[in-house]
């Protein structure tokens, strides 16, 4: 596991335990001093490729070439689950999954790749609707929009039947909505304490995303709200094991959604 000393890493960890069919083998960090259950490794160099049957990764954007050049000396099932990947490192990554199989999202979450998919079937009967995409996070959060954010309001982009511009927040006079826009708002407030994010208007959650639909007279939002980082661990359990055994190729949480 890529990032195993990090937040979501200590989670999986904590999840893979009790379970029987799946144990963690080894992890990578850059924290040369830090120790887990298993091996950790400080260089990609030292992992044996014969050691493992998937490469998960929860790390920082930051390594994903180190990853990269990792994954192809494996040539083993390689789940990304990293957030703030530019464009052209998911380009790659598909072009890896010519010579093995590639599972990418940005959100592990079962609940949020349903939502995902429910927008989706929405915005091709929704006509006349200024729709508007809200996320919260901690404070300590490195990317914004989130990745969930841009794969929400990418998954509209592609789904509606109309011109769409992206907007990342509003300042300034001349800001009047325009018909194309879809805007996203990101709030980044609290620290984290224990598995929770406490945002600075209250409350206790790892992650939340909305979506607005605000037409004539009516509103409609989509929304959710992650409780716990173990949907995350989960999710990212649920991946691995469709990915271990399927055969070359890119796939997303809708390769298991659409079975």
């Amino acid at each position: 596991m890529v990032g195993c000393d990090g937040a979501m890493g200590r989670t999986i960890t904590d999840f893979v335990k009790p379970l029987e069919d799946i144990e963690i083998s080894g992890g990578y960090s850059p924290i040369t001093d830090y120790t887990c259950d298993y091996p950790v490794y400080n260089n990609f160099d030292d992992v044996d490729a014969d050691s493992f049957d998937v490469i998960v990764d929860f790390s920082h954007f930051s390594l994903f070439d180190q990853l990269a050049d990792f994954a192809k000396r494996c040539r083993k099932p390689l789940l990304v689950a990293t957030t703030g990947l530019e464009a052209s490192c998911v380009d790659k990554l598909k072009e890896m999954s010519a010579d093995f199989s590639v599972f990418h999202t940005a959100n592990m979450s079962y609940g949020v790749n349903l939502m995902v998919s429910l927008l989706q079937k929405a915005v091709q009967n929704i006509d006349g609707f200024d729709i508007e995409i809200v996320e919260a996070h901690h404070n300590k959060k490195a990317d914004a929009p989130s990745g969930t954010a841009l794969m929400i309001a990418n998954a509209i982009k592609n789904s509606i039947k109309r011109p769409v511009e992206f907007l990342y927040g509003r300042y300034g006079k001349s800001t009047k909505r325009q018909e194309q826009e879809i805007t996203i708002h990101a709030i980044r407030g609290g620290t984290i304490i224990g598995e929770h994010q406490v945002l600075f208007r209250g409350g206790t959650i790892p992650g939340e995303h909305t979506v607005i639909f605000a037409g004539q007279d009516e509103i409609l939002e989509i929304k959710h709200t992650a409780l716990s980082k173990k949907v995350f661990a989960a999710g990212a359990v649920k991946a691995a094991r469709f990915i271990a055994d399927k055969p070359n190729g890119f796939y997303d949480m809708n390769s298991i959604i659409n079975g």
